[in-house]
């Protein structure tokens, strides 16, 4: 069996790599593409919100002028502006989602919402020392058996986002936190939020009952799976919370339920996925489990170069960095539940 694709012109678009269109779905929503420069995901499917006393905006994108402008487009085909937007929510703080929050904010006023595990996570609140992000991320690159010239070449690849002291550019703070089960605060109509920590420990999807919607964020996408990865400076099991987290938002599948992803295009079939992602993450457990039969002592560098890809190791390139993380994350996830009973080598 397959999802049914219902977003069709945004399939029709990420099959010719083009914008998908700017559209109103039904419920009174508006889903507004805002690119992600130099990314093979290409865009973020912001989508606004309508309700009796104003819009919410859910992810507004990333923080370039494109991006901005590709906003504003979008209210503006919506009959909207920035004056209009009484409130922002980020599914997670990633820069592709919660990257022009401050921007929209600034000029509209609007209150931004986000799951308190987000708020924690963001870069500006991170503890990483003297040296900020650079690093951090280059010790644990070196703990896991990364090789100078990888440490170097990736540390160069995400330090774009770094200030001239190695730390992180800030974000913008919530006004409100949502936890699982909360509602957003919208007059006229019942949007609940569903906490879904696996892809970042904040995550959040949203689920609107009287349209039979449910907006998953990074959560669960119609193609691609979501990185999970265990992350320099988190310490919580995100392979577990994920696995956990899916059984959750599949329970909301009705039949007809439309899953409003931010990414990629509108799909049907959520049981049907999230069941796919959890037997993809089991298969990705057997083949580390028999990688690490055949090597002796491994890294975590070591194992995840022998891993298949979605191509060759030596292409992977940039995303090595996210490879590695996702690695950690399944050599945690197998270690907790007793199929790894030693401990994956750190070099000093």
């Amino acid at each position: 069996m397959q999802i049914t694709i219902t977003g069709t012109a945004q399939h029709a678009a990420w099959r010719e790599r083009t914008l998908p269109p700017v559209e109103r779905l039904d419920g009174g929503l508006w889903s507004v593409p805002v690119p992600i420069p130099d990314s093979p995901l290409r865009y973020t499917l912001c989508y606004l919100l309508t309700a009796d006393d104003g819009l919410v905006v859910v992810d507004p994108g990333w923080d370039t002028p494109g991006g901005w402008t590709a906003l504003l487009d979008g209210l503006a085909t919506a009959g909207a502006a920035p004056s209009d937007v009484t409130g922002v929510v980020a599914t997670h703080v990633h820069p592709d989602h919660h990257g022009l929050t401050a921007r929209l904010r600034d000029a509209s006023g609007a209150w931004v919402a986000m799951h308190p595990a987000e708020r924690d996570s963001l870069p500006q609140r991170a503890a990483v020392g003297e040296g900020g992000h650079r690093d951090a991320a280059s010790g644990w690159l070196r703990r896991s058996g990364a090789p100078e010239e990888a440490i170097t070449e990736l540390v160069g690849a995400i330090s774009t986002s770094f200030g001239p002291d190695g730390h992180t550019r800030p974000m913008a703070e919530p006004d409100l936190l949502l936890d699982d089960g909360d509602l957003v605060p919208l007059h006229g109509r019942t949007v609940r939020v569903l906490w879904t920590p696996g892809h970042t420990p904040g995550h959040l999807c949203l689920h609107l009952p009287d349209d039979d919607l449910v907006l998953t964020g990074d959560h669960v996408l119609p193609r691609i799976t979501p990185n999970i990865g265990l992350q320099p400076l988190t310490t919580n099991p995100p392979l577990a919370d994920f696995l956990t987290s899916l059984d959750k938002i599949g329970a909301l599948d009705g039949g007809t339920t439309d899953v409003l992803p931010a990414h990629e295009y509108r799909f049907q079939g959520l049981a049907l996925r999230t069941r796919a992602l959890q037997q993809h993450h089991e298969r990705r457990c057997q083949e580390l489990l028999a990688v690490v039969a055949d090597l002796d002592d491994p890294t975590l560098w070591q194992i995840t170069e022998r891993l298949t890809w979605s191509r060759p190791w030596a292409e992977v390139g940039p995303m090595r960095i996210g490879a590695l993380a996702e690695t950690g994350a399944h050599v945690q996830y197998l270690t907790d539940r007793g199929d790894l009973r030693d401990p994956v080598r750190s070099e000093a």
